[in-house]
């Protein structure tokens, strides 16, 4: 990547060999690496066996999770929170764990459409709840930097699957927790 990050340097018009500039191949290519870490993850080690029995199946909630991603589209970032709710059937996450596989979805090339099914149907195959809801609200630069430079647009996204989806007290009393 180094070589490539030289390149585009040269081909915007810069010289990769100013004093400012002759790291900066190294620390983009080491940047792209971490931003993009989630292609070399796998969500059975992010989970890493933390899954528990339990008794109860009352909701679930952890909201306002940051979330930190690059558009497929543009290759800019998106940034914001993701809430997850799930009403467990036996078993539950350990709570770091939903904010990890938060992070393995979104530090991959992304739409938030894509992300927020991953995250949901991630749970729902993992721990088989009654049900689960992910929101996601997020800015994205490459409509606030470029295109229509909309600075205040916000993008907010929403999978329901299982009770979240079927029942609709479940779903209100989910977004009414969260805030929406």
């Amino acid at each position: 990547m180094n070589k490539l990050y030289k390149e585009l340097l040269t081909r915007i018009g810069e010289d990769s060999e100013r004093e400012g500039l002759v790291d900066t191949p190294n620390r983009a290519a080491k940047a792209m690496e971490f931003l993009t870490r989630g292609y070399r993850q796998n969500l059975e080690d992010v989970i890493n066996n933390a899954i528990f029995t339990v008794e109860d199946n009352h909701m679930i909630i952890v909201k306002d999770i940051e979330l930190y991603s690059l558009c497929e589209h543009h290759m800019l970032p998106f940034f914001g929170k993701c809430h997850i709710g799930y009403i467990p059937e036996g078993k539950v996450l350990g709570v770091s764990k939903l904010a990890r596989i938060v992070d393995l979805f979104a530090r991959r090339l992304q739409i938030q459409e894509r992300l927020t099914n991953q995250v949901a149907n991630s749970l729902m195959e993992t721990l088989a709840p009654e049900g689960v809801g992910v929101v996601i609200e997020a800015k994205h630069l490459c409509m606030m930097m470029r295109g229509v430079e909309k600075q205040n647009s916000c993008m907010v996204t929403s999978a329901m699957l299982g009770s979240f989806r079927n029942e609709p007290s479940t779903r209100n009393e989910f977004l009414k927790l969260i805030g929406k």
